[in-house]
């Protein structure tokens, strides 16, 4: 049975937030964005972590997801009819989404060309770029694929409530400090 226009966008808001909460907490952890968002070129064009509209940058996914998956929904004949479809959608991901943006972006082509950051601004956020695109290829292919296996719709609905209910714990958190 071919997958709903609902159903593969649903999915794919929620596994697009999710994947984009975890590898975000990742390269976060792992490239210490505090200081590389403070120390480094990036100063000039990122809010700095500390920003709430950083803070609660996860509860607009949402709206990301829906134009993904809107995306999804009209390429669905090769990206869930092929047992390879969610690399396809992977590869559609990296190549349109990240190295060949319309704007000058980090880690595009366009990026490299136009801005005068050094390369290795543009190397540095190509792990959680592509790490994430995959995530979310893999995720919504083999949820859409395998609407029985219901233990995949419990732990992505769990981890999508958390993921939205953090931040917003959080930013009022932060409000009550003042």
């Amino acid at each position: 049975m071919e997958a709903t226009f609902i159903s593969i966008l649903i999915k794919t808001v929620v596994a697009h937030t999710v994947t984009y909460l975890i590898v975000g907490m990742l390269a976060y952890t792992i490239f210490n964005y505090p200081r590389l968002f403070a120390e480094t070129e990036l100063r000039f064009i990122m809010r700095q972590t500390s920003d709430p509209l950083v803070k609660l940058a996860v509860i607009f996914q949402p709206l990301r997801g829906v134009i993904f998956g809107i995306v999804f929904y009209i390429l669905r004949q090769s990206f869930f009819t092929e047992s390879n479809g969610w690399f396809l959608m992977w590869i559609v991901l990296v190549g349109l989404g990240i190295l060949s943006t319309f704007g000058a972006t980090p880690s595009s082509l366009e990026g490299i060309i136009f801005t005068k950051y050094p390369l290795r601004i543009h190397l540095i956020g190509l792990p959680e770029l592509l790490l994430q695109s995959f995530l979310l290829s893999f995720v919504v292919y083999h949820w859409v694929n395998n609407p029985e296996a219901h233990w995949i719709s419990r732990m992505m609905w769990s981890l999508f409530a958390i993921a939205l209910a953090t931040p917003i714990i959080g930013f009022f958190k932060d409000r009550n400090k003042r």
